[in-house]
């Protein structure tokens, strides 16, 4: 926790409690969006939610923009194991659910149908409450 932190308040900080930044801009979300459907993952652990990507090495750039786009996500690696090389990206906890889950939720249409339904069971496996479409 930092204290600098934009997203929080005075209060916050002496309250301890995290904030929420907001979500990302519709580029941001329409270019994430595409790697979810095309290399993400909509699952969880058996006692929480999560949002996997795992892609080679070479895409580096794309784990730093993720970390930047998307701060309550972390990026684990590299890892060197059975010939390949691969990074890591994680979302789980308060952050999947106040600002993935909702955006991708906002953009249902956007997914196919394979990535709609993994995101509805995650959804619904793990008791994430979303806003009603047209509310918030």
């Amino acid at each position: 926790m930092h204290d600098d932190d934009p997203w929080r308040s005075g209060a916050d900080i002496e309250a301890g409690v995290e904030a929420t930044p907001p979500p990302p801009d519709p580029r941001a979300i329409g270019f994430f969006l595409g790697l979810m459907v095309g290399e993400g993952h909509f699952g969880g652990d058996g006692r929480q939610p999560q949002l996997t990507l795992r892609m080679h090495t070479r895409h580096a750039a794309l784990f730093a923009w993720l970390e930047r786009t998307f701060p309550g996500g972390r990026v684990y690696g590299p890892y060197h194991h059975g010939g390949r090389s691969y990074y890591q990206w994680m979302v789980r906890g308060r952050y999947l659910r106040d600002v993935v889950a909702p955006v991708v939720a906002a953009n249902l249409d956007l997914l196919d149908d394979p990535t709609r339904a993994r995101f509805a069971d995650m959804v619904s496996r793990y008791g994430i409450a979303l806003p009603r479409p047209g509310v918030g």
